[in-house]
């Protein structure tokens, strides 16, 4: 009897040394309460949907600024500060631009829009291709041409996510691109049903106009080629013959402020401590755009309300038992404009770039079936580190134990989604990175992504995952090694 008991005393004594080593010290401290008492805060209408660049974004950045110093986060931005301002170019269609066709003045944004932008002064005629499906772009002549033609979804996969905002830039590429470059000065585009549909969508978009730091790709109108989008029931100009535009296209650009806010903790071990672990999110939304069931902010709350609120509890864990590195808490600015934040961040770093041993990344965390979600660069191309993709999959194997779907990590998956979010920089700089998500759903990018349709107990798990894997990558005896051959596949 003796020795059995022995042998269960060891074996309860074996299971508490098991979950002793894969059950982190602070876990308890992320609570289900606290993730939804602050993203019903942050989502909240008051900070109308925190476009980038607007005060509302700044307003919100202060909130987490604060959360950042109540927690106890030393400051790790500019000054001495928890902020790192930078700032963002805007190019838009300037309000004095006109245009005419057939003499008839055709208004901005309500009759025509400018789905790609130049400085351009016309006075042309134009020639109608017709529907996009029976253009022979090698049998055309186009060159110094205004060229005209029908949208058609011909080709075009309209089963993504976005699909009345992304239908325009499918459109443009298959059929605009391929005249613009056998010479065509401007491209007119006729609406389709599909267009039509998306128009509002579409159109507001273009009406912002573009964003890019100094020096990036957007920065400056590169484009010497407008295209214009017509209303479906403006076919009717092109079917009476000869056809004349008139137009003054004027790109103006301005600078607009954008902030990332950055805290740090400072891990414990004299020489580890130099190392950063750097947790990553993006705090703003898409402002107030066309209403949805008569509600027109969007609110964020899981894209990226979701993450932020988990980077404070993971912030308010370590802070109660810090880790042998120090760990960097950097919720970016602009990520919603092309990733600026953390373009910005990576390139002027508030640390030494090579201390930075990993960036754990989320975008969209808490929506979904609660036993599923996905990483996004634990699988070629797309792994830059074995050792980083390891530790993830062991993080969720000793907790939340999610089935995941690969599917979005593949090269082949039509939303390309790992170049669409603040781990990108970091990855292309070669720091092992990867990206949480509990994937894509009906209320992205809507005003129905707010704080009451978040799923609470699926957001706690997944920030469990983001706090399992730091722990490993925050104590680790070495720093997860990059692979040797890591090359993205564009």
């Amino acid at each position: 009897m003796k020795k059995i008991l022995l042998a269960s005393s060891m074996f309860f004594l074996g299971l508490c040394l098991f979950a002793q080593k894969t059950n982190p010290p602070g876990l308890d401290l992320i609570k289900e309460a606290d993730l939804k008492k602050d993203l019903y805060a942050f989502a909240d209408a008051h900070f109308k949907g925190r476009s980038a660049g607007t005060l509302d974004e700044l307003k919100a950045s202060m909130w987490l600024a604060e959360k950042y110093r109540s927690i106890g986060l030393l400051p790790a931005g500019d000054d001495g500060t928890y902020l790192q301002f930078f700032t963002m170019l805007r190019n838009r269609i300037a309000d004095n631009s006109f245009i005419r066709i057939q003499n008839k003045e055709f208004k901005l944004w309500e009759d025509i829009s400018v789905g790609q932008m130049a400085n351009i002064n016309l006075s042309s005629p134009i020639l109608y291709l017709g529907n996009a499906i029976n253009i022979d772009t090698n049998n055309v002549e186009v060159k110094n041409k205004v060229v005209a033609f029908e949208a058609s979804a011909m080709g075009i996969n309209l089963n993504i996510s976005l699909p009345t905002w992304r239908y325009s830039r499918s459109v443009l590429n298959k059929y605009a691109m391929p005249l613009i470059k056998r010479g065509a000065i401007a491209i007119i585009i006729v609406a389709d049903d599909i267009a039509e549909k998306a128009w509002d969508d579409a159109n507001e978009n273009f009406k912002r106009g573009t964003f890019d730091i100094e020096g990036g790709p957007n920065s400056t109108v590169n484009t010497k080629v407008p295209v214009l989008w017509l209303h479906k029931n403006a076919k009717n100009i092109f079917m009476n013959g000869s056809v004349n535009i008139e137009a003054n296209l004027i790109v103006e650009k301005y600078p607009y402020p954008s902030v990332n806010i950055i805290g740090k903790i400072e891990g414990t071990d004299p020489k580890l401590k130099s190392e950063y672990l750097l947790y990553s999110g993006h705090q703003d939304a898409h402002g107030i755009r066309n209403a949805i069931n008569n509600d027109s902010t969007y609110y964020g709350a899981d894209d990226n309300g979701s993450v932020d609120v988990a980077m404070l509890a993971n912030a308010r864990a370590f802070v109660k038992y810090p880790p042998k590195r120090s760990i960097l808490f950097v919720i970016q600015g602009a990520e919603e404009r092309g990733l600026l934040g953390s373009r910005y961040y990576s390139s002027h770093p508030t640390v030494p770039i090579t201390s930075i041993v990993t960036v754990l990344n989320g975008d969209m965390i808490g929506r979904n079936h609660i036993d599923s979600a996905a990483v996004l660069g634990t699988q070629i191309p797309h792994c830059n580190s074995d050792d980083l993709a390891k530790m993830v999959n062991d993080a969720n194997n000793e907790g939340p134990k999610f089935k995941l779907d690969t599917t979005f990590d593949k090269v082949t998956h039509v939303e390309g989604w790992y170049f669409r979010s603040d781990h990108l920089p970091y990855a292309r700089l070669g720091i092992p990175a990867i990206m949480y998500t509990s994937l894509l759903h009906e209320d992205y990018h809507t005003p129905l992504d707010n704080a009451e349709n978040i799923n609470y107990p699926k957001l706690k798990k997944m920030a469990d995952w983001m706090y399992r894997t730091g722990y490993k990558v925050a104590n680790a005896a070495k720093r997860p090694a990059t692979n040797k051959n890591f090359k993205l596949e564009r």
